[in-house]
C-alpha cells in the first residue's frame, strides 16, 4: 500500500488521499479507512465522507483543531483494516434496455467493442460496488466494468437525463437521481429513485453496497414506474 497524502481542506477538514487515480484497490482502502475513522469516535469530528480514492475528515474548530485530527489519522493510518468490514448489502434492480430506453446502448456498445446484446450481458452479469455518492443527492458511481467499458464521455451534453436512467463512462455506471444534463451515455431505464427526500433513509445506497442488474421488458418497467409499493421494484438484502 502506498502511503497516503495527508491534505488539509478548507478550515475544518482534512483530506486523505489514497491515489490520484482510481483504481479498486484504493477505492477499497477510501471505504475501509471511512468506516475506521468512524468506528474511532474521534472527539470534535463532525463528518467523515469517503469518495472514488479519498475521504474527508470534517471536524469542529471550538472542539478540536488540525493538528489533533491529523494526528489521530496518522495513528489510525499505521494500524490499517484488512478489509472494508462495515455491513454490506446486495442491491438487485430491474432495468429496460429496449431502443426507446436505451437511447445511447448502440452507441456506447461500439465504443466498447461489442454487439448490444453483448454489452446487456456483460451488464447484468456481474455485481458492481457503489464505489461513491456524488454530483446529485444519493447518486451512485458504480463499478469497475471490465477495462474495454473504459469508453470516454460525450463531447456535448444531453441537455436532459431522466430520473432513475442507468448511464455509463469510464468503466462506471450512474443511476440517475434528478432529471439532468450529462455527458454520460444513457444505455437502459430502471424505475427505481435512489433518493426520496421524504424517506427515513433518503439515500438508498451507501458506499461499499453491491448492485446486480437485472433486464425486464419495457412493459414491466412501465408497470413498475406506476406502483407505489415498491422502489422501481428492486429488492435488497444485507450480506453481513
Amino acid at each position: 500500500m502506498t502511503k497516503p497524502e495527508i491534505c488539509p481542506l478548507g478550515v475544518d477538514g482534512v483530506l486523505v488521499r489514497f491515489a490520484r487515480t482510481l483504481t479498486d484497490e484504493a477505492n477499497s482502502q477510501a471505504l475501509a479507512f471511512r468506516t475506521q475513522i468512524m468506528h474511532a469516535g474521534l472527539p470534535g469530528v463532525t463528518e467523515v465522507a469517503s469518495s472514488l480514492t479519498s475521504v474527508r475528515v470534517g471536524f469542529d474548530p471550538q472542539r478540536t483543531n488540525r493538528t489533533e485530527i491529523t494526528q489521530h489519522i496518522v495513528d489510525l493510518l499505521e494500524r490499517p483494516e484488512k478489509q472494508d468490514s462495515g455491513p454490506r448489502r446486495l442491491w438487485r434492480i430491474p432495468v429496460a434496455f429496449g431502443p426507446e430506453l436505451a437511447p445511447q446502448m448502440a452507441q456506447a456498445a461500439k465504443l466498447a467493442g461489442v454487439t448490444q446484446e453483448q454489452a446487456v450481458k456483460e451488464i447484468t452479469s456481474q455485481r458492481v460496488r457503489v464505489i461513491a455518492l456524488g454530483f446529485a443527492p444519493g447518486q451512485p458511481y458504480l463499478g469497475m466494468l471490465p477495462p474495454h467499458w473504459d469508453i470516454p464521455r460525450q463531447s456535448e451534453l444531453t441537455p436532459k437525463m431522466p430520473n432513475g436512467a442507468l448511464v455509463v463512462a469510464v468503466r462506471q455506471l450512474i443511476i440517475f437521481a434528478a432529471d439532468a444534463p450529462t455527458g454520460w451515455r444513457h444505455i437502459g431505464q430502471t424505475a427505481f429513485r435512489v433518493y426520496q427526500p421524504d424517506a427515513p433513509e433518503p439515500f438508498a445506497f451507501n458506499p461499499g453496497d453491491t448492485v446486480e442488474f437485472c433486464a425486464v421488458a419495457d412493459s414491466e418497467l412501465t408497470a413498475l414506474q406506476n406502483r407505489t409499493d415498491t422502489n422501481g421494484g428492486a429488492t435488497c438484502k444485507v450480506l453481513r
